[in-house]
């Protein structure tokens, strides 16, 4: 193996706050069959991010490409991954960590949020009654 994905959340202390990164990996494992993807967490949750990379470099991954699974970017994204970056370039020479830029503001995500959010109006719509 030499390219795996880690799809980075921040974390809830609820665990089914999980479930649609879930979803959105068992897409990727039907559409990439061999692309090893992975989540990771920034709190809460397991595995972290350091923990889930080392799984990955153990496997032989030789390029990680980490992919934050945030709608924007905000103090976590702007701060604190680049550290965990930094950190996982130093415990792992030899390994390309590669940030992807944030899910949230991909063209095709936008996309999709309005999609849905036009498609909630007008259900909501057909139901209200006309004045």
């Amino acid at each position: 193996m030499t390219t795996a994905l880690i799809l980075f959340g921040h974390g809830a202390r609820e665990p089914a706050w999980a479930e649609p990164l879930l979803r959105v990996q068992a897409a990727i494992r039907e559409q990439a069959p061999g692309l090893p993807v992975e989540l990771a967490f920034l709190e809460f949750l397991a595995p972290t991010l350091a923990d889930c990379a080392a799984g990955l470099v153990a496997s032989g991954a030789r390029k990680v490409v980490v992919l934050p699974m945030f709608i924007a970017q905000g103090g976590h994204l702007k701060r604190d991954l680049p550290d965990k970056l930094e950190q996982l370039r130093a415990a792992h020479s030899g390994v390309d960590f590669v940030l992807a830029p944030v899910v949230g503001e991909s063209a095709a995500v936008i996309r999709a949020m309005a999609a849905v959010a036009v498609q909630a109006a007008a259900l909501e719509f057909a139901r209200s009654p006309v004045c």
